[in-house]
């Protein structure tokens, strides 16, 4: 297969009239210098870039999507979030305490949440992330990091396939035509000391070793490729975070951990271990260049430190951070330290890369009330290289000989993209453009988005609101 791109970022600038040859789901050639498509070569106008990667993901978090915007939200059978149902456990505290009610906050978001992992099957599961994974497709999104931890059926008993759940994802995305990282994750306790409640009973293996055994059974495919994900410090007990680290070492897969989101997190975990998250990561081996840390919200400078020092990577997810009212990070610092930034939808407020890269930058304006923190070209590469190597995809994320054959095509004559100079491309796409002027999607060489219309799942919004209807019950 032979691509002719209008226009093409090549890492460092906008090149016009370029040729892309394909053979065996990789490139094999890219010439310059092509003003007009070859004969046979499929013409993709617009501003090509390598293939986005969304690096976190929760892919049945897409069903609260507009509910819990509400002011009084609830899905039905489900407590409201102006009850004291969903406040933090008592020893974090209440950031409302006394007004007579909880406080609208990361923690009611969070009961709510667990009542549409309560109503999941593996059936029902495939269905619904099947319909985002095309909405990622249908963003530039090429590959996704699945932080799955929704394991077993509720109660916590086994289905006869111990890993029915995260196979259905590996499905989901092979129907919507994109890679995935599954990170497989061991979540075994409330809190710290505190055994998992009802909901979280579908998530526990109950001991790190067998959270181990059972993710043994997990296969990659050419599509797929399989890691681990720990899925904070108060969800695995410190004595058992080296096994899971263990795990990932031996495999040479990645390693993923939310870290240090809320600052109810960290007092408690210095209240029980007497140091920060990080520090405690740190002491038992699982920070390192194969580790990225999700959000990373609140952090000392030592933690700063420590993170960058091991080259360990960080995962920025702008929307819902900022949805979530979690905070801003320290990013520049991050990076500047030596921390690898990549980017993530996480909650699924909005899929939409491009808004994860420029608010980024935004919200470190607004932080410092200065601008220029990062160029375009870094903001991009943290939306498509920097990405993939999180997920354990060093060979996606350029368009260069040998790579991975992924591929986004950005409109640039659309009402928020026309105007600019073409060689102003990245600059447009970063901080112009949205999901909504992704044109063409292409991975492996085989284009799964055409005009802004999905090849295998034709009709995306009727996917996503049967099965999110099927999710409410």
């Amino acid at each position: 297969m032979t691509y002719w791109l209008e226009h093409a970022w090549l890492g460092t600038h906008v090149e016009s009239g370029v040729t892309v040859e394909v053979a065996d789901g990789r490139i094999t050639a890219v010439r310059t210098g092509t003003p007009t498509p070859p004969p046979g070569a499929a013409a993709l106008r617009g501003l090509t870039i390598p293939g986005m990667c969304n690096t976190h993901s929760h892919a049945f978090h897409r069903a609260l999507r507009g509910t819990v915007q509400a002011s009084d939200f609830s899905l039905p059978g489900l407590t409201t979030a102006h009850s004291h149902a969903g406040s933090p456990p008592q020893q974090w505290g209440s950031a409302m305490e006394g007004t007579g009610r909880a406080p609208d906050s990361f923690w009611t978001w969070r009961e709510v949440m667990y009542g549409v992992a309560d109503k999941l099957t593996p059936e029902s599961y495939f269905q619904l992330a099947r319909a985002v994974y095309a909405e990622m497709a249908l963003a530039g999104i090429t590959c996704v990091g699945e932080f799955h931890y929704l394991h077993h059926a509720p109660g916590g008993s086994r289905y006869d396939d111990p890993n029915a759940m995260g196979e259905a994802l590996i499905a989901a995305a092979a129907d919507a035509g994109i890679r995935i990282t599954l990170l497989d994750t061991a979540y075994l306790s409330a809190g710290f000391g505190d055994p998992p409640n009802r909901h979280q009973l579908r998530f526990s293996d109950g001991t790190a070793d067998a959270w181990a055994e059972r993710a043994d059974a997990l296969k990659g495919r050419e599509h797929a490729r399989i890691g681990a994900a720990v899925h904070s410090v108060r969800a695995v007990p410190a004595g058992q975070l080296g096994t899971v680290a263990d795990w990932a070492r031996e495999r040479r897969a990645p390693l993923h951990v939310h870290l240090s989101e809320q600052t109810a997190e960290n007092d408690a975990c210095r209240a029980a271990h007497g140091r920060t998250p990080t520090q405690l990561l740190a002491e038992r081996g699982v920070l390192g260049p194969r580790t990225t840390a999700v959000h990373a919200t609140h952090l000392t400078d030592e933690d700063i430190a420590l993170l960058g020092g091991s080259a360990t990577g960080v995962c920025m997810c702008p929307t819902t951070e900022r949805d979530l009212a979690d905070g801003i990070g320290p990013a520049v610092a991050l990076q500047a330290q030596g921390s690898p930034l990549s980017l993530g939808s996480d909650s699924h407020a909005v899929i939409d890369l491009l808004e994860e890269a420029r608010a980024m930058e935004l919200d470190e304006r607004l932080r410092t009330r200065t601008r220029g923190h990062w160029t375009a070209a870094a903001l991009l590469r943290a939306a498509t290289a920097d990405g993939h190597a999180a997920l354990g995809w060093d060979d996606a994320g350029t368009l260069a000989p040998g790579a991975l054959a992924d591929l986004t095509t950005i409109a640039l004559d659309s009402v928020r993209t026309a105007g600019p100079l073409p060689r102003l491309g990245a600059e447009t796409a970063v901080f112009a453009a949205s999901a909504a002027d992704v044109r063409h999607t292409v991975v492996a060489g085989r284009q799964i988005v055409r005009d802004g219309v999905h090849t295998r799942v034709p009709d995306v919004p009727t996917a996503l609101a049967d099965s999110i209807a099927a999710v409410r019950g």
